[in-house]
């Protein structure tokens, strides 16, 4: 009996009666959330800018509070044990130690502080981000540090890392938040863009495809063999290279039959 119900729902999904997402409630969950964030970047791309700057950072806000509380809940429980002494009544503490002392107290506070220090931190790098992308019509490096400075400035201020020197430390948080971010994006945009396409090596890599010889594309490139070369290639060229013979006689054989590169084979001879 199941096995009929099986072959039935099979029958409906190939005739298009039965949608495969309609089976999967966690696909298809997913899927109305994507078509809401579209329309939600959508809606919000028609704003105008201080609209769109403000709902960006309040959402994200949103977020930094959120991870900020979690992140506080766990630093609380794992520094109860140790609570951080306060400093000795009457007791005079230079200003590098009284900055970091501060420091410790802004980085192992509790999940309200860890909240708002990182929903401020969030939400002015999100809100800059947004600013700056409208105003230069892109989003790049320049961009990120600026947004990243003034992340690391506001979040040196709410979180009390000021310390004696405020203006100077402020500055000096939002210059370290914005070489990282920097170095950060440089990073990604190294990794996340195509490698460039070589215009010497097209007709090359279309032939040794074709031939299903694309492995030795580094060997033409390593005897500087581009695609002006190939009417001229022998097979002593080739095996300069360290192609096997095999593989030569098909490159040459392939040369030989085109008709394009028979020609230039022609001019040249």
């Amino acid at each position: 009996m199941g096995d009929g119900k099986q072959g039935v729902m099979v029958v409906e999904m190939s005739k298009g009666l039965v949608s495969p997402q309609s089976q999967n409630p966690i696909t298809q969950l997913q899927a109305k959330f994507k078509e809401l964030e579209i329309g939600f970047r959508a809606w919000l791309a028609k704003q105008s800018l201080p609209v769109e700057a403000a709902v960006v950072t309040a959402t994200s806000a949103a977020q930094g509070a959120a991870i900020g509380a979690f992140m506080g809940t766990l630093t609380g429980d794992s520094a109860s044990p140790f609570p951080t002494p306060p400093p000795p009544q009457g007791a005079s503490l230079s200003p590098q130690a009284m900055a970091s002392f501060q420091q410790a107290q802004a980085l192992a506070g509790g999940p309200l502080v860890q909240a708002r220090n990182f929903a401020v931190m969030t939400g002015v790098n999100a809100g800059l981000s947004c600013v700056m992308k409208r105003l230069r019509g892109k989003e790049d490096v320049q961009s990120s540090m600026v947004a990243a400075f003034g992340s690391g400035a506001m979040f040196s201020l709410v979180s009390g890392m000021g310390g004696p020197n405020q203006a100077a430390n402020v500055i000096t948080s939002g210059l370290f938040f914005a070489l990282v971010q920097g170095g950060l994006f440089q990073l990604g945009q190294k990794f996340s863009q195509p490698p460039a396409e070589d215009i010497f090596y097209n007709k090359t890599r279309c032939m040794l495809t074709n031939l299903g010889l694309q492995n030795y594309e580094k060997n033409f490139k390593r005897g500087l063999l581009t695609d002006s070369t190939l009417p001229l290639l022998t097979d002593s060229a080739l095996r300069d290279v360290k192609i096997p013979p095999g593989p030569r006689l098909l490159i040459l054989d392939h040369i030989e039959r085109d008709p394009e590169l028979k020609g230039g084979r022609g001019r040249h001879s």
